[in-house]
């Protein structure tokens, strides 16, 4: 940030509106100052006089000269949000939050699950991997929407397919005219898993029941909690600790999250 004052946002134009799905659009942000942030972490975004929301950017973080915020729109402030247009001056204020374990991904098989608008936050990680996937055995992703409409960065699904180390699929939740791929929940893709289970690593973003019904589908595959990260993006909102929204258990998880391996807080009674 421009300042030492994490209250105070860094002006940032928008620069580009996207329309991804006739409910999502993706804000194309530049930083007065770039702004460095990992794959996972969360950023608040603020319209001037109207609010601020917390949103993870679904673009690469090896461009913090431009960052991308996929928005559903659900109320007040991600209305008014979809009705900017370039140029306008928005803020940034952050990054909160710990990111995905890149870290800890050498010689694994990544697993990526996503639900919906959930595959935002996902594309960041995504793309990271995208930028160097040596480390990496595999990443196999798997993805859901209601229907055809509603699939999130569609013209980039053969790119990311494109690579020997990556394999996609993509389901609707119906047939519908015109789609010829898998039809049916998320879940269903995950069945029979071509993984090395013991060396997987499976991260999930999407609703909450979404995350609830895949990390019972994921165990049921021989995943143990352990190998299960869940992003909890849902649950923002100070994004430092203050407000006490966001806790499970002993965890806050815009400062210990937003994405909590499984294992820390399976046990929480307000996990989805």
């Amino acid at each position: 940030m421009s300042t030492s004052d994490s209250y105070i946002p860094t002006p940032t134009e928008l620069v580009e509106v996207i329309d991804e799905t006739p409910t999502i659009k993706t804000l194309v942000l530049a930083p007065a100052e770039p702004m460095s942030f990992k794959a996972g972490q969360f950023i608040q975004l603020t319209l001037p006089g109207v609010g601020e929301g917390p949103f993870t950017p679904s673009s690469s973080p090896s461009h913090p000269e431009r960052i991308s915020i996929t928005i559903l729109r659900t109320g007040t402030v991600t209305e008014r949000l979809h009705e900017c247009r370039p140029g306008q001056v928005l803020g940034l204020r952050g990054p909160f939050g710990k990111g995905y374990p890149i870290d800890k991904l050498a010689g694994k098989e990544v697993l990526v699950v996503g639900g919906g608008v959930g595959l935002a936050p996902l594309r960041a990680l995504i793309l990271t991997l995208l930028d160097d996937l040596d480390p990496i055995k595999r990443m196999s992703i798997r993805y859901g929407a209601r229907g055809m409409e509603e699939l999130l960065f569609r013209r980039e699904y053969d790119q990311w397919a494109s690579h020997a180390k990556v394999d996609m699929q993509v389901t609707i939740d119906n047939p519908q005219p015109g789609w010829q791929g898998p039809t049916g929940v998320v879940t269903t893709l995950l069945k029979d898993l071509d993984m090395t289970l013991p060396e997987c690593t499976a991260f999930v973003c999407g609703p909450g029941i979404m995350l609830q019904f895949t990390t019972q589908a994921l165990e049921a595959e021989g995943l143990t909690a352990e190998q299960i990260y869940l992003s909890m993006n849902r649950r923002m909102s100070c994004g430092m600790g203050l407000c006490g929204r966001c806790n499970i258990g002993k965890y806050y998880l815009c400062k210990d999250g937003p994405d909590m391996n499984y294992a820390l807080i399976k046990d929480a009674p307000n996990v989805f």
